[in-house]
């Protein structure tokens, strides 16, 4: 596979007017996210042109098969977190605070860098652009929004832990693991915006101390209240 651009810009400069607690929260989230789809698109120039994926047959939604599957699993994970907090950044919900409008508009930025990256990575491989559905999200609700966020930062870091043992290529497997410690941070602001102590309590990290996993079927299950396309997972790895 030919060497990737570089693409996205660096994260936007900081607000003037935060205070330097704000500042620092909003540096969690920007040591996380600033340049790892650049440093992920990098990695993937030690691909070759073998590695690409299949011929798609022209079904728009259809997975394929083996780490391409994974691959395109992972891309709807992004585009529907992409899209949410795109909502969430044109549709503010009230008495949104300076803070949370900042971390809220990094994780935006970090989902978009990460749909972007797995687009470009898929190539003719990768699904179209799916439809989603979020009349169930009351966006000018604080409780609502950052509700859905929860869920949606929790389940996509379980789906990275349970795809991970499923990935063939080390390539692939390394790119994953690089995005859901960005994803376990989202997920760990979010639910100290909610309830401040909560970012490792026991819903999301089991009695042995490790994240919570879960099966691609269980994460699609849990996902597709919010999918409108008919998507094809018929040959997605799974368990």
């Amino acid at each position: 596979m030919k060497e990737l651009n570089t693409i996205t810009d660096q994260m936007a400069s900081e607000e003037s007017g935060l205070s330097s607690q704000n500042l620092q929260r909003r540096n969690f989230l920007k040591m996380a996210g600033g340049g790892l789809a650049g440093i992920a698109l990098l990695n993937f120039a030690s691909c070759t042109k073998d590695d690409g994926p299949s011929d798609m047959g022209g079904r728009d939604f259809y997975f394929g098969s083996g780490d391409i599957a994974i691959l395109n699993y992972a891309y709807a994970l992004e585009q529907l977190e992409a899209a949410f907090y795109i909502e969430v950044a044109n549709k503010p919900f009230s008495g949104m605070t300076e803070m949370e409008k900042a971390l809220l508009t990094d994780m935006r930025d970090h989902e978009v860098a990460h749909r972007e990256f797995f687009k470009a990575a898929l190539k003719d491989g990768a699904i179209k652009q799916l439809e989603f559905d979020f009349s169930s999200v009351n966006f000018s609700s604080r409780d609502s929004v950052l509700g859905t966020a929860k869920v949606f930062e929790d389940l996509g870091v379980s789906a990275y832990n349970g795809a991970g043992w499923l990935i063939k290529d080390e390539n692939y497997l390394l790119l994953a693991g690089k995005i859901v410690s960005v994803e376990a941070r989202h997920a760990a602001v979010v639910r100290d915006l909610i309830d401040n102590g909560s970012f490792a309590n026991s819903e999301v990290i089991d009695g042995n101390g490790l994240d919570v996993s879960n099966s691609p079927t269980k994460v699609i299950q849990a996902a597709a209240p919010f999918i409108k396309s008919k998507i094809d997972v018929r040959d997605l790895p799974t368990y």
